[in-house]
């Protein structure tokens, strides 16, 4: 099947939310490295919370036009998956190139360096191959982690609660008061307030924006230097804080909610969370549902984050077009993991189901010759470590766990993996779960024995939302049979056979 973007369709995508789109003659990737003695840069963007919620990903109401320009320069990946939904496993896992069981990193609380000091990290492969290594905004979780892969101190303009940014980022005095009421009746808080803000400010006021101008300077700085540059956006993580120009971008009327709130059918309880993350915030429900009106207003937040951080992210490539750094600098953009939106009456991730593990991912390398295509091969975030080394001409280490994609970008239509895997914790129980063609399967085992505690089979042929769990309907038996083995033998066994 040919999965290029229909050019009127692609088009009319851009007009829509931004100038007109300019291609640049394609030329081989092979050419255009033999062509150049000049290493090739990388912009490596991550956006924090980031579901596939983009024009691009066929999400014509979501105003993206930055985003969707890369993905006409790229190679976008409709199937690409995360390790764990969860910001510090889930970035361990990609900048380490190994799977959760590897780091061991489970939850917030364990810094990648602490569970495997001796690690040879993505930025540190870099720096130590000659680029300049920078870290700015969230790139892992904790701020001080991996300081021997970054080639100066990670830079977080945003880092809360210094600068001009209250609490986890508030700006007006209803905001601050709010959060300050709040944090003094539950001092555990930590700076939390309300769940979103719309403070009608200039974009570098709020961390991103600010981020954002620090990482144009660089590009300045650098421009005739190879350089590795890490971009990590905030937003559109809780609370859901933009300038209110991207707040008026959407006529909250119009937006619609979900229509699966309610739990999957005989999904059992290991599957589930109480999105405790969201109710944190002031003005949440501390148990139950949200009202529809508030449900309302906190997609209209996500909405309007989405697009503050696709204004960012096309100034970056504004200025890569300025300098003239656009031909020798491959960018890839991704977020951490999925994000509910009050899809099975929940919100957050925190879940192995396919809305928190399924995930964006584009990349854009000069002269490839498939810019503006798109890929339904399964995907992993362990694959992009050793991509990134491919294309750009370095060892790929021996303890990576995933699969360079470099060969999609060349024929995106190619076999590939048979399966993406994903994992969550719930407590001595691990949900293990896979992605394949047509089907996500999901053992929760007991950690210490092994023993399947539970099962899920969602067939997406016939039940792409995942609203019924039929693994116990008779005529799935073979399947769960069959699953069940590949999940058993784990990823190496979904690897494609080579040629």
């Amino acid at each position: 099947m040919n999965n290029r973007l229909n050019r009127r369709e692609f088009l009319a995508m851009i007009a829509s939310g931004a100038a007109m789109l300019t291609v640049r003659p394609a030329i081989s990737m092979g050419r255009q490295r033999r062509s150049s003695r000049r290493k090739m840069n990388v912009l490596f963007v991550g956006v924090d919370d980031l579901r596939p919620q983009l024009g691009c990903y066929g999400q014509k109401y979501i105003i993206s036009p930055n985003i969707d320009r890369l993905a006409g320069e790229g190679l976008l990946f409709e199937r690409t998956y995360c390790q764990q939904a969860v910001c510090a496993p889930s970035r361990a896992s990609l900048l380490s190139g190994t799977r959760p069981d590897t780091t061991k990193i489970y939850d917030l609380n364990t810094p990648l360096r602490k569970a495997m000091p001796d690690v040879l990290t993505l930025p540190e492969h870099f720096k130590k191959n000659g680029y300049e290594s920078l870290s700015i905004g969230k790139i892992y979780h904790h701020i001080e982690d991996d300081l021997q892969g970054w080639s100066a101190k990670p830079y977080r303009a945003g880092t809360f609660p210094e600068g001009a940014w209250k609490g986890r980022g508030y700006l007006t005095e209803k905001a601050i008061a709010q959060m300050r009421q709040y944090n003094k009746a539950n001092p555990g808080m930590k700076g939390r307030g309300p769940a979103f803000e719309a403070a009608d400010v200039a974009d570098n006021v709020y961390p991103d924006g600010a981020n954002t101008d620090y990482a144009v300077k660089q590009l300045n700085r650098l421009k005739d230097e190879p350089f590795f540059i890490a971009m990590g956006f905030y937003k559109p993580h809780l609370p859901f804080n933009a300038p209110k120009k991207y707040w008026d971008m959407y006529d909250r009327d119009k937006i619609k909610l979900a229509d699966n709130p309610f739990l999957p059918k005989n999904a059992p309880n290991y599957a589930m969370t109480n999105w405790g993350e969201l109710r944190n915030y002031y003005g949440i429900p501390k148990k139950g549902p949200c009202s529809d009106e508030l449900a309302r207003e906190l997609i209209h937040g996500y909405y309007a984050c989405v697009s503050y951080i696709d204004a960012q992210i096309g100034r970056l490539l504004d200025e890569l077009d300025r300098l003239k750094l656009r031909d020798n600098t491959l960018v890839i953009l991704w977020g951490d993991h999925g994000w509910k939106l009050g899809e099975h009456g929940g919100w957050c991730k925190h879940t192995n189901f396919e809305l928190d593990t399924h995930v964006p991912m584009i990349i854009s390398v000069p002269g490839m010759e498939t810019a503006g295509w798109r890929t339904r091969a399964l995907t992993e975030y362990v694959d992009m470590y050793p991509t990134l080394c491919e294309v750009c001409g370095l060892a790929v280490p021996e303890h990576l766990e995933g699969l360079s994609v470099a060969p999609l970008l060349k024929d995106p239509d190619r076999s590939w993996k048979k399966a993406a895997f994903s994992q969550y914790p719930r407590g001595r129980i691990m949900g293990y779960s896979m992605r394949t063609e047509r089907f996500r399967y999901t053992e929760w085992q007991d950690r210490k024995t092994s023993e399947v505690m539970a099962r899920e089979l969602y067939d997406h042929e016939k039940d792409p939302r995942e609203n019924v769990n039929a693994v116990e309907q008779s005529e799935y038996k073979k399947d769960v049979k069959r699953l069940s083995r590949m999940l058993k033998a784990g990823w190496r066994g979904a690897l494609p056979k080579k040629k």
